[in-house]
């Protein structure tokens, strides 16, 4: 069994059992899943995130591996995403309390607390109206940069994402927004995996979702490139002449990603 408590829940479940204490947890539900459940609650004032593993089954194991899909077998994933990017400094969710108990995969019970990243405004919101009311160039450019770059340090410290959209990427709102003066967290790491390094693989996975979740926002050819300048930290000289498989791939990705949402809606 595996068991990491900050406060306040070091303080309040002493004596108890954690994994009970956890399910004892009320609040709004955003996600309820067989064998997941995700909730937002308040504990001493303070707002935290709740997801809570129950196992999936076996047969729910193998539909996915058979269908090539990995599954999310309990918050160690997401734990471990969480203190790789706080080691390398990208600003994610701060983890308060982890648990994990049985080795059984299918039936492993697990769970993860996080602070409440608020006030906050996920980046596809603040994105929404961009084609029709364009923000100041110099924000623009600053919040491509920083989107590079995160992702970036998050992929040379050997986390990919999986859920790699400007949806979890939230802005800070807490004071005003400037292009000098902004925080950017990234966030929904349930799915991530962390390896000493990631393959180029799932790195490319990682961008195309990011690129496809940003198609309907308005980006030019210079934001483009003022993304990939920042996340891979070359010359686009460079960028244009090592990765040009890669951008043709991407092209091609996302526009058929954006193809299948058109079609299904967000069925994908």
């Amino acid at each position: 069994m595996k068991l990491i408590l900050a406060e306040p829940f070091k303080r309040l479940w002493a004596g108890r059992d954690a994994f009970d204490a956890v399910e004892a947890l009320q609040g709004e539900v955003y996600r309820e899943l067989e064998g997941r459940r995700t909730l937002r609650t308040e504990v001493e004032g303070n707002g935290y995130f709740v997801k809570i593993h129950r196992g999936i089954g076996w047969g729910e194991i193998f539909k996915n591996l058979f269908t090539a899909k990995l599954p999310v077998l309990g918050a160690g994933q997401e734990w471990q995403a969480i203190q790789r990017l706080h080691q390398v400094g990208v600003p994610t969710m701060t983890a308060v309390a982890y648990g994990e108990r049985g080795s059984n995969p299918a039936t492993q019970h697990s769970f993860i607390v996080t602070e409440e990243l608020a006030p906050t405004v996920s980046l596809e919101d603040f994105s929404l109206d961009w084609v029709r009311t364009p923000p100041a160039p110099r924000l623009k450019r600053a919040l491509i940069a920083e989107v590079a770059r995160m992702t970036g340090m998050m992929h040379r410290a050997g986390v990919n994402h999986r859920d790699c959209y400007i949806c979890h990427f939230l802005l800070h709102t807490d004071r005003p927004v400037t292009p000098e003066d902004f925080r950017l967290s990234v966030i929904d790491l349930h799915r991530a995996q962390t390896r000493a390094s990631i393959s180029r693989r799932w790195r490319d996975k990682d961008l195309a979702a990011l690129y496809f979740s940003a198609l309907d926002i308005g980006l030019t050819r210079r934001d483009k490139l003022r993304f990939l300048r920042g996340y891979f930290q070359q010359p686009l000289r460079q960028i244009l002449a090592e990765h040009a498989t890669l951008l043709r791939w991407l092209e091609g990705k996302a526009n058929k990603l954006y193809e299948r949402k058109q079609r299904y809606g967000d069925a994908l």
